[in-house]
């Protein structure tokens, strides 16, 4: 692949810098060049292109977000759709220890919700981004490895020194900005690293082949289920207490595997090794250990990573410079958050540096961004810090999934999806509403948690109320409809209404699942809910199997 730009007749000093060709650096340039043909943006990249296909690096599932990012801002829904495989939701099986899987309580969806979502392989969708940055004049250095950050003060341009084909040069930018990753350059050379308490653990590989579930049982009812009977393509969680084990299908025909786990609960000592990762599933996920053990499910890689959750003390900043991706925080892979929060810092940066080139004030709103961004990243954290020991719990962690789908699909995916987020005066509107949904949140998490405590001590629920179940988040009206309205195209006044009644949505789960935790255990407290509920008794959002009680 052919380097461009950074040799040939560079000007004085380049726009914007990138220090990063992955996902978070290449999807920046493109879209500032989409917002703006007439900007210089180069990327620089330590490793060389074309990348490995398949055998390369995790954050392959994508959600609401960063879908809608990829296919719509960026304008790339051609390449997806043609290249990449069109995810079937999440799926999630309470599987610990046992490999009747068509026996175990399912969560997922019979049919694909109306917003579409993709497995990408991340090999070949960073290719395809190196190609179409260069289609649209990004200047990309590939196999540059950065020597030196001279941030400068003032108007001046920052310095930055690299190596490349054995030789060393300085380039000169206006703005410059971090997209490396963990290696976190700007990271460093400011000293912004900032704890997360967050104890997680992951190890992951690649394998040879497709592993198709389907072929885990014989039951013509279990294998109907779905339409089309292609639970491959969802991003399958096999979960046990403190775990959860991933399967996600690569469009370069391998599977991408890991698990993800409590660090007190189980030790990345247990699991830091091919043999010792396999030996573990043989223990937790037999059945998916007897898979893997097929000859054709070649091992491709593997690779581990302790503490992987990690904050940051500033990311944009009024002199020039921001992080965005990895380089910045990083969450949970949970619920596939990483491209959502790529979209959304890109999308922040974009709108910084689009106003400085406009030649307006744009300082005050990198303090605003900032503001907003960090309270994205807090409030989403809360869905995965502490509740780990919930995941084997097949009575509340469904109950904990419909929620954190809800809060999720209430406020900050129709936010970036409406095209809302630097809209400051409406967000100052709706403040009241975010903040609302804020602390029905932290009540609900502390709620649900709670809750599972209980159940442990107790040995509930009863394994006959479980066995079986397909919880189909297809058939919930409601919540289908939260997803379809995603892309709703709405002026500010209809938009305040809806996340008003978003909000009123959260309140009705909320109220309904505490009266069903107090069904299971009459003297749980509230945990701070009962001044954020209204008075009075709304019909029933979710059936009777969801709470494990039919």
């Amino acid at each position: 692949m052919t380097d461009t730009g950074i040799d040939a007749k560079p000007p004085t000093v380049h726009d914007v810098l990138v220090l990063g060709g992955g996902l978070a650096g290449l999807t920046l340039a493109i879209q500032l060049k989409r917002r703006d043909p007439g900007i210089d943006v180069a990327v620089l990249e330590r490793r060389a292109h074309p990348v490995p296909e398949a055998a390369f690096k995790v954050g392959e599932s994508t959600v609401e977000i960063g879908a809608h990012y990829f296919a719509n801002v960026l304008g790339l829904r051609e390449h997806l759709d043609s290249e990449q495989i069109r995810k079937f939701g999440f799926r999630f099986f309470f599987s610990d220890g046992r490999s009747d899987i068509d026996r175990c309580t399912e969560l997922g969806v019979s049919r694909i919700l109306p917003t579409p979502s993709w497995q990408i392989d991340r090999g070949r969708f960073e290719n395809f981004l190196g190609e179409e940055a260069r289609r649209l004049g990004v200047r990309f250095l590939h196999g540059a490895t950065v020597r030196g950050i001279a941030m400068a003060d003032g108007n001046d341009a920052h310095a930055i020194t690299f190596e490349h084909a054995g030789d060393t040069r300085t380039v000169h930018a206006r703005w410059v900005v971090d997209a490396s990753g963990r290696a976190g350059l700007l990271k460093r050379k400011l000293d912004l690293s900032a704890p997360e308490v967050h104890d997680a653990n992951a190890v992951w590989w690649r394998v040879d082949g497709i592993i198709d579930p389907k072929l885990w049982s014989d039951d013509a009812d279990w294998l109907s289920r779905c339409t089309p009977p292609d639970r491959w393509r969802s991003t399958n969680h096999m979960c046990g207490p403190g775990y959860w084990f991933w399967l996600i299908p690569l469009s370069s025909g391998a599977h991408s595997l890991g698990i993800v786990c409590d660090a007190t609960m189980h030790p990345l000592e247990t699991m830091n090794t091919h043999e010792k990762a396999m030996a573990w599933l043989r223990e937790h996920q037999p059945r998916m250990a007897e898979a893997l053990d097929a000859p054709e499910h070649r091992l491709q890689d593997f690779l581990f990573l302790r503490h992987f959750s990690h904050g940051c003390r500033q990311v944009f900043s009024g002199d020039r410079w921001a992080l965005t991706g990895e380089a910045g925080v990083f969450l949970d892979p949970f619920y596939s958050p990483g491209s959502d929060f790529i979209a959304i810092s890109n999308t922040l940066i974009c709108d910084l540096i689009g106003k400085d080139r406009a030649r307006k004030s744009f300082a005050a709103y990198a303090d605003i961004y900032q503001q907003l961004y960090f309270g994205f990243f807090e409030n989403t954290m809360t869905l995965y810090r502490d509740q780990y020991p919930l995941f084997g719990d097949a009575q509340v962690m469904p109950v904990k999934v419909i929620w954190d789908y809800t809060y999720y699909w209430s406020l900050l995916a129709p936010l970036f999806c409406g095209e809302k987020l630097t809209e400051i005066a409406l967000l100052g509107q709706l403040r009241p509403q975010f903040e609302r949904g804020r602390d029905l949140n932290l009540a609900m998490q502390s709620l649900l948690r709670t809750w599972g405590e209980r159940n442990l001590a107790a040995g509930l629920p009863e394994p006959a109320t479980l066995d079986g179940r397909l919880l189909d988040q297809f058939d919930i009206d409601w919540f289908h409809e939260m997803n379809r309205a995603l892309h709703d195209r709405l002026d500010n006044a209809a938009f305040e209404q809806r996340i008003r009644d978003n909000v009123s949505r959260m309140q009705w789960l909320a109220d309904e699942t505490l009266r069903r935790a107090r069904t299971a255990h009459r003297d749980i407290g509230d945990c701070g809910l009962g001044v954020l509920l209204d008075a009075g008794s709304a019909p029933p959002s979710l059936a009777a199997v969801w709470y494990a009680a039919a």
